[in-house]
């Protein structure tokens, strides 16, 4: 991406895609705004958007790289292990409640205060649609917010948000670029974590029978996802192309994978996040 001028304003806007592992990238995204001191008045961040804009949010620069990377050599909590014992892919337990509360505390008073909306994006397992919270004031509610944001389907357990069934906000709306519109945020940067071109398979996607059968809205939002995600790049680009947006995403086809555990792999695509971010000069207004 070539260097560009972008103008920070009151309608500006903040969206970062999920992802899993690959948010590592967004990690050094958002690291190097937080040494630039570049801020939104509106964040919006799904999955692993979400957990990496709350450190964002609370301005705990490297909390999300450190968690992210240096941790998950230590603590190994990805893999098939944590789903055959525990039903859950990932270890939640510890990144949701020893992380945030003893290992490496969230500083839940900082983004108590801090200026500027975030919200996190969720599914709701009835309705299979996209909910938005913006809870900055309830420590147990933010980390069932980013929890529920966060459980991937097939492989986590559903979560609950208000005692209400919630799974991955990627099911529902992947890209949030219309909510921030929507919201009145149409100046915008878009924090993608795959390069561009990419698209999934263009065709409705098969859910087991075995899965989800008493929630006939979430399984249809899941046949579908394919097939809105594209639409959903698809209309990030037009928008790009019209400089109506700045999208920053990796530079070349990324080899980490959703649940990728090579810490080496996971470094290499955070500091390629943090050197394409340092490439945009910002105005503020």
């Amino acid at each position: 991406m070539e260097c560009r001028i972008v103008e920070l304003n009151e309608r500006s806007g903040l969206v970062l895609e999920g992802g899993g592992m690959r948010g590592v990238f967004t990690c050094g995204v958002l690291d190097a705004f937080m040494d630039r001191g570049i801020r939104f008045p509106y964040t919006v961040g799904v999955s692993a958007g979400a957990c990496n804009g709350l450190s964002y949010m609370s301005e705990q620069r490297g909390r999300a790289k450190y968690s992210n990377i240096d941790l998950l050599d230590e603590y190994h909590y990805i893999g098939l292990r944590h789903l055959l014992l525990r039903g859950n892919i990932m270890d939640f337990d510890l990144l949701f409640d020893a992380f945030p509360n003893r290992i490496i505390p969230y500083d839940y008073a900082r983004y108590a205060t801090t200026a500027g909306r975030f919200e996190m994006v969720t599914t709701d397992c009835l309705t299979g649609r996209a909910c938005y919270y913006d809870e900055k004031n309830d420590p147990q509610r933010i980390i069932d917010i980013v929890r529920a944001s966060s459980s991937l389907p097939y492989v986590c357990p559903m979560a609950e948000v208000d005692g209400r069934k919630m799974l991955d906000g990627g099911i529902s709306d992947s890209i949030p670029l219309k909510r921030a519109e929507e919201l009145g945020y149409d100046n915008c940067v878009v924090v993608l974590t795959r390069n561009r071109g990419y698209r999934k398979r263009d065709r409705q996607s098969f859910v087991p029978p075995l899965f989800y059968h008493r929630y006939p809205a979430l399984r249809r939002a899941l046949s579908l996802r394919n097939l809105i995600y594209n639409k959903q790049i698809t209309y990030v680009e037009e928008l790009e192309a019209r400089g109506k947006v700045v999208v920053i995403r990796p530079e070349q086809p990324i080899e980490v994978g959703r649940m990728e555990r090579d810490t080496s792999k996971l470094m290499a695509l955070y500091e390629e996040g943090y050197n394409i971010a340092s490439r945009v000069n910002f105005v503020v207004k």
